[in-house]
């Protein structure tokens, strides 16, 4: 089966909702991985780390928070402006922190958490905002556009 076959079948079987909560469930789990070892080291030791597959990873994730960025700055998409914002911000706030890890200054451990509490609002599940504050997705769907 062709990818393009692959990607019908899905995107005929998913919503975009389920397509974005599983996308990052992958990128987060795979942040994990390397967030036990990453976050214990001092950060002269983890540049060493950010050389190989993390900074990939890394780079994954900022893919899609600029791809989820880019729905949420669309004029038709139907999110309520508060929430649009409020993801915004947590997007801007993730590359920021991103920055700070790939600096070896920042552990990967507040990614992991903003990324799992988006994955529960895309999950429809209620739960406190992430800590970096203005908005969370609380059974909303990101995908509004």
């Amino acid at each position: 089966m062709s990818f393009s076959a692959y990607k019908r079948i899905l995107e005929q079987t998913e919503s975009p909702r389920q397509i974005e909560r599983r996308i990052l469930a992958r990128i987060t789990a795979n942040l994990e991985q390397h967030q036990i070892y990453f976050d214990g080291l001092p950060p002269t030791d983890r540049l060493a780390i950010l050389a190989g597959e993390l900074n990939a990873v890394l780079w994954e994730n900022q893919q899609f928070w600029q791809a989820l960025m880019l729905d949420l700055a669309e004029p038709g998409n139907q999110l309520p402006p508060e929430l649009r914002a409020g993801l915004l911000s947590i997007g801007a706030w993730v590359e920021r922190h991103t920055r700070a890890v790939v600096g070896g200054m920042a552990n990967l451990e507040a990614l992991v958490e903003v990324n799992r509490n988006i994955e529960r609002g895309l999950a429809g599940e209620i739960r406190p905002a992430p800590s970096v504050g203005q908005g969370a997705a609380q059974g909303q769907e990101l995908h509004g556009g």
